[in-house]
């Protein structure tokens, strides 16, 4: 069986390190994993062209909300999310999940097990908005977006405020504003991170880095003495998920972790 990570750019992505170690340390000898390079409005031709012998697609920037309209089911999180990260490929039709949303919340809660009651995104894209979505689950009553044009975030302070429970969303500067609750969530390129940035959020309990390269990022390297998840830890359990959705078999989720953090090792030392 045949699966693969799809965006653009790709190579930089450790998907295919974390899936085939998955594969082998569940012995599924006959499952490969590849990263494929798909530019924004390419998707719909490379999906309609798999054969029979493709089972998943992991899917990354720009393809998480392309990918939705070639579904033929939706889940309810990729439905509020707005985006989809999983397409799950069988003779019955085609799946689209988020699986960001739930790794999101295994992430936080493997590094931090105390209350959310309000957090702050640095950002407005789909991570924003599936980050946003998890800091509502986590218990979250208030979120704020802080983007570099606040009057393009409306879309995603829209998805997060379609949440069930309906939290609070406010949208703010990421160069002016002050960053509020128990967690902040960076979804930002570190060259945004800048000093004045990194001073504002050092209220927060939790540092959430949706990146992983480059790492360490100025924000998380300003988190020695608080909770740090990174976005290897991200990486890895929506990863998890997807391994199961692809193969029906439990995710080896500490082999998976390992190949990513070698994966890391190796390109440092680079």
């Amino acid at each position: 069986m045949r699966c693969a990570v799809l965006g653009d750019p790709i190579t930089h992505s450790l998907s295919p390190a974390l899936h085939r170690a998955g594969y082998a340390a569940a012995g599924l000898t006959g499952w490969s994993y590849d990263a494929v390079r798909v530019p924004a409005g390419g998707v719909r031709g490379f999906v309609e062209a798999l054969d029979a012998t493709w089972r998943g697609l992991s899917v990354t920037a720009p393809l998480k909300r392309e990918v939705l309209v070639l579904a033929t089911e939706v889940t309810e999180r990729a439905r509020l999310a707005g985006a989809a990260n999983t397409l799950v490929i069988g003779p019955e039709g085609r799946l689209a999940d988020n699986t960001d949303l739930p790794g999101a919340v295994a992430a936080v809660r493997e590094r931090y097990a105390g209350p959310v009651t309000s957090a702050t995104v640095l950002g407005a894209g789909a991570t924003a908005a599936s980050t946003g979505l998890a800091l509502v689950e986590l218990g979250a009553r208030s979120v704020t977006l802080l983007a570099r044009s606040p009057e393009r975030a409306a879309e995603t302070a829209a998805v997060i405020a379609a949440h069930p429970s309906a939290p609070r969303v406010r949208v703010g500067s990421l160069a002016l504003d002050p960053v509020v609750g128990e967690v902040v969530v960076s979804t930002v390129p570190a060259q945004a991170q800048t000093e004045d940035l990194v001073a504002r959020c050092g209220a927060a309990a939790v540092v959430f880095e949706a990146l992983y390269a480059p790492w360490p990022t100025p924000l998380s390297r300003s988190a020695a003495d608080r909770a740090l998840v990174g976005g290897l830890d991200l990486l890895v359990h929506q990863a998890a998920l997807q391994f199961t959705m692809f193969t029906g078999l439990p995710a080896p989720l500490e082999q998976m972790r390992a190949a990513g953090e070698q994966a890391l090792a190796e390109r440092s030392a680079r």
